[in-house]
């Protein structure tokens, strides 16, 4: 028995492959794509490197020529004068003394309440939630000057309990509230299965619950770190000596020491301060990724 097939015609096949003009038309979008996405890389990574070029001329360069002309002499001793001179690299010992410990309470009180909030059933868990929200509602602003009393009376001011104290409070909200957001994406039957086998709520959390979310802590973590390595106000409101300072305050201090005369250190100075953050984040982006995506799915 014959069985017609269908002739493919220039018609048929002008139909299927869509108008003469389509082609054209995708080719000019990506093309535009393709702008849009280097202007974009442009507008990122050359200030960047102006700032680098910038930390290595010397302050005669800097003052005479043009700001957009590269050095004459490249400084590269600018760096070890805003290390040593002024004092770049203890101002960033102070700031990881300050960041390490307030992440480190900052993650273990938040991942513990997101594990409260959302595996463990209790009464009265959805109104704790909200009153972790409405901590991110209140500025920092309004609780500088009662903390600074309570630092004062307690001993505790000249030292840097007071930023890790600040920076786990203030951070602590948005840390409930992102792990409360990823543990709803943990199937509960986990728990309930270790609950049968006999395991406590402890090593539930601890065995269980933090693998899972890894990511989650890491991507909590790493934005954490941003928002207080790159604070100023809470560091120049708790550290009035000089030893004390962070990297932020360093910087501030740092331009009245050079700013008017040495235009290089102060430069490098900075180039220190965004080429590491910059660099933690290059490594860590990948997970970073993962972490944000796993939280955007419930299980």
């Amino acid at each position: 028995m014959a069985v017609d097939t269908p002739v493919k015609t220039s018609a048929n096949l002008r139909r299927r492959r869509g108008p003469s003009g389509a082609v054209p038309r995708r080719r000019g979008r990506r093309l535009w794509v393709k702008a849009v996405v280097a202007l974009l890389l442009v507008v990122e990574i050359y200030p960047l490197v102006w700032m680098f070029l910038t930390s290595l001329k010397s302050n005669d360069d800097y003052l005479n020529n043009s700001t957009w002309s590269l050095p004459t002499t490249w400084q590269w001793a600018n760096y070890t004068e805003a290390w040593t001179t002024g004092n770049i690299g203890l101002y960033v010992q102070n700031s990881l003394l300050a960041v390490v410990p307030a992440l480190a309470l900052m993650l273990l009180l938040g991942t513990a309440a997101g594990f409260a909030l959302q595996i463990m059933v209790w009464k009265g868990r959805s109104l704790t939630l909200l009153v972790f929200l409405a901590g991110m509602m209140v500025p920092p602003q309004m609780i500088l000057l009662p903390l600074f009393t309570v630092y004062f009376r307690t001993g505790l001011s000249g030292t840097l309990w007071p930023l890790i104290l600040t920076y786990t409070g203030t951070g602590l909200p948005l840390t409930v509230f992102m792990m409360a957001t990823y543990y709803r994406s943990v199937p509960r039957e986990l728990f309930e299965a270790a609950t049968i086998d006999g395991a406590g709520i402890l090593r539930a959390f601890w065995t269980i619950s933090v693998p899972l979310v890894r990511n989650a802590l890491l991507t909590v973590g790493l934005v954490q770190f941003f928002f207080i390595w790159n604070d100023l106000l809470i560091a120049l409101t708790f550290t009035n000596n000089q030893d004390l300072r962070t990297v932020q305050v360093g910087l501030l201090n740092f331009t009245g020491d050079f700013g008017a005369t040495q235009y290089g250190p102060l430069f490098a100075a900075i180039c220190i301060n965004v080429f590491g953050t910059l660099l933690i984040y290059l490594f860590l982006n990948q997970k970073v990724m993962k972490g944000l995506t796993s939280g955007a799915v419930k299980g």
